[in-house]
């Protein structure tokens, strides 16, 4: 007997049908909403998180479009092979220095002091680097915490901003640059060929029975300002020296100079930065009555160093030659 199929039922099956052939469509299965958020793959970057200044960071890539803000940074960034990942720069306190010329030509000035935040941010910065603390207040740039919330992330040069820092401090600096933009093998580089020039400097001066009595001399004429605790102190120990001064506990400090004869330097380090040049301050010294007994004096023993080659960054090698040069000029040329 023959089965008679009901119409509707068939209906049904041919909607079920032509429901199943769309969702089998292509040559695989479809991309659902959980897959396009799914986990990227891997050789991705891994964030990288350090403490500066106190402050937790986390870089969850290396920057791409940096600032860099004071000299030292700048050459860092330079001396680190970075250039490309630069976006303008602002601040310098000398001429760069000979080898970075051609890269630094490339890199847009944004400003001879601090830039306004308007210039700055016209850059499209991801990461700003500073070399001093106060390129981040209210009156400059603003605040880290400003910053951030606006997309760019900053760096302190920590060695510049703390008591008492060393020649390890700025190490670490360097090494914490390299971290950041990934490129840990240049910065541990960077810092071995520091230390070699530094281990090459101590073996030509050899062994130092009594250090050299030193005095820096940034400027003053009625009371001295000069160097106390600060990185120049210990680039100075780095090379035979002692400060006379090193006894204040603070960086930089004024002192009277009825002291300065009383402790007797044997050389002085003249900081030459500013509007009088370092002949004039050299001059003053000289002409000084009340320190015509001072041994430095009277052998005429001066050493002129420019401020940009005592700030915390990668001109220690030129800091310290022409310290050891100075000081021990039988043993060390310049």
């Amino acid at each position: 007997m023959k089965k008679i199929i009901n119409p509707a039922f068939l209906l049904v099956i041919l909607i079920l049908l032509a429901v199943l052939s769309a969702c089998s469509g292509g040559n695989g299965p479809s991309a659902s909403p959980s897959n396009s958020s799914a986990t990227p793959p891997a050789g991705g970057e891994a964030p990288v998180e350090l403490e500066n200044m106190g402050e937790k960071l986390r870089f969850p890539e290396a920057p791409k479009r940096a600032v860099t803000l004071n000299q030292h940074a700048t050459e860092v960034m330079l001396a680190l092979g970075l250039e490309s990942s630069m976006v303008g720069t602002a601040y310098l306190d000398d001429r760069i220095l000979p080898e970075f010329k051609e890269k630094y030509e490339h890199i847009p000035v944004l400003s001879d002091k601090y830039p306004s935040k308007e210039v700055f941010l016209d850059a499209s910065p991801d990461f700003a680097y500073a070399g001093w603390q106060s390129a981040f207040t209210e009156e400059t740039l603003g605040s880290r915490a400003d910053l951030a919330a606006q997309g760019v992330l900053t760096y302190v040069q920590e060695s510049s901003n703390k008591s008492k820092p060393t020649l390890d401090d700025v190490y670490q600096d360097i090494l914490n640059i390299g971290k950041i933009f990934r490129i840990e093998a240049r910065a541990e580089a960077l810092v071995d060929e520091i230390r070699g020039g530094l281990e090459e400097i101590r073996t030509q001066i050899g062994p130092v029975e009594q250090p050299l009595q030193v005095f820096v001399y940034d400027s003053g004429e009625d009371k001295a300002f000069t160097a106390a605790n600060t990185y120049l102190t210990n680039l100075i120990n780095q090379v035979g020296g002692k400060n006379i001064f090193d006894d204040i506990d603070k960086g930089w400090a004024e002192v009277s100079w009825e002291e300065v004869v009383h402790r007797d330097p044997e050389v002085i380090v003249i900081v030459d930065y500013g509007d009088e040049t370092a002949e004039q301050k050299k001059e003053r010294l000289l002409n000084m009555a009340s320190l015509a007994d001072v041994k430095a004096i009277r052998d005429a023993r001066f050493i002129v160093l420019p401020l940009s080659a005592a700030a915390e960054g990668v001109r220690a090698p030129i800091a310290l030659k022409t310290l050891a040069a100075g000081m021990y000029p039988d043993q060390v040329k310049p």
